[in-house]
């Protein structure tokens, strides 16, 4: 299930920071993590019950939250 682009998002911006957000939690699934463990990881609060396709829309919310700093 593809997740839907927030309104105040780009489209590209949120598909990229999706695709970061899941490399990343695979990143701590294949390293024994639980979905709770990824969300502390980005300094996020953890959620009771919470599962691997929330965990991955938080943290890809989380990454859109900071805009990147470009050059001058």
């Amino acid at each position: 299930m593809t997740p839907s682009v927030p309104d105040y998002l780009s489209p590209i911006q949120w598909h990229q920071a999706v695709a970061v957000s899941r490399e990343q939690c695979a990143r701590i699934f294949r390293d024994g993590g639980a979905p709770t463990d990824a969300l502390l990881a980005f300094g996020l609060h953890s959620e009771t019950g919470a599962n691997w396709e929330r965990v991955v829309d938080l943290i890809a919310a989380e990454l859109c939250a900071h805009p990147i700093k470009h050059a001058a």
